[in-house]
């Protein structure tokens, strides 16, 4: 069951109403590999101001990502659609929380000139979690994604999804629209989902990332993972063959940073050796390609990693 709570009142609201009130958590000082540069180039200044100007949100902002400055200097922003409020209360997520206004129809039009705009050759496109509307926003993805292949026909469109839980025939409205890469985070392993993602259900986000190949065996599938929350490596790996027993091409995995002291600690920080250990373990597993960093996101470095994506699957078919 998912809770929505209704923020819309008069006067300030906190960002976060229901971890509010929850006793403060520690925090660690980050280790010397944990280091991310600050923006104030000209070109993150004018990737700021195109974002801006089209009234948009972006995931980069919205999540903390640390990985800002150096995307934005590239013209690379994440898009996020359908609003800056999600329905859902990760203990994990930055993102704010409450009931989220109506959609914005003129949305998928902003959304396509600031791509072109940018001049993106690749572009991700994800979204708060829409519990409150019957198909989980689907169709207004599905709207997104042909406005952008309108307007930047070039442009390869990946998307990151929420996971439509009960929202019946809601994926299909999304893969029909013909994303180039379908990208679903599972987030952490099945064990600590109650405590880190409770609205969500573990093996329905698998079988949703399962689902898109079966409907689009083409497609190109992705998920990603945090760690750092208190998972050992034996879970991790089940949840690589998991992954890949649903047949998704693509694995991240990140260093999980916590955004206050309200949200879920920081149990450790891996170390870069063993997030090596981790990609060179996935890709025995069959995956098609591996981002295992502790500054890997979702959408770092998205454009090349789709092109090298591509490659693999070409050296895959003609082997």
């Amino acid at each position: 069951m998912v809770t929505i709570l209704d923020t819309r009142k008069a006067g300030p609201q906190p960002r976060h109403p229901e971890k509010a009130h929850r006793p403060d958590t520690p925090v660690q000082k980050k280790p010397s590999w944990i280091r991310v540069k600050a923006g104030g180039s000209k070109e993150y200044a004018r990737t700021r101001e195109i974002v801006r100007t089209n009234g948009l949100n972006t995931v980069c902002e919205e999540a903390g990502c640390p990985n800002i400055a150096e995307c934005w200097e590239k013209r690379h922003a994440t898009m996020m659609i359908m609003g800056d409020t999600c329905t859902r209360a990760c203990s994990f997520c930055n993102v704010r929380t409450g009931l989220p206004d109506a959609l914005d129809a003129n949305e998928p039009a902003r959304v396509a000139d600031a791509v072109a705009q940018l001049g993106l050759e690749h572009v991700v496109i994800t979204s708060v979690d829409r519990d409150d509307l019957p198909d989980g926003g689907a169709q207004h993805f599905a709207d997104v994604i042909n406005a952008i292949r309108r307007q930047a026909p070039k442009t390869t469109i990946e998307i990151l999804t929420p996971d439509f839980l009960r929202k019946e025939g809601a994926l299909e409205i999304v893969v029909e629209a013909k994303p180039d890469v379908f990208n679903h985070n599972l987030e952490t392993v099945p064990g600590l989902y109650l405590k880190i993602r409770p609205g969500a259900r573990y093996f329905h986000s698998l079988r949703l990332l399962q689902r898109v190949k079966e409907l689009d065996p083409a497609m190109f599938t992705k998920s990603g993972i945090m760690v750092g929350l208190g998972e050992d490596r034996e879970q991790v790996l089940q949840l690589m063959d998991d992954l890949r027993s649903a047949n998704v091409d693509f694995l991240t995995i990140g260093q999980y940073l916590q955004p206050t002291r309200k949200h879920a600690e920081v149990k450790r920080y891996v170390t870069p050796e063993e997030f090596s250990s981790f990609e060179r373990t996935a890709r025995t597993k069959g995956f098609l390609l591996v981002s295992s960093s502790p500054l890997t996101r979702s959408s770092y470095h998205a454009g090349e990693d789709f092109e090298r994506l591509r490659a693999a699957r070409q050296q895959q078919l003609g082997s």
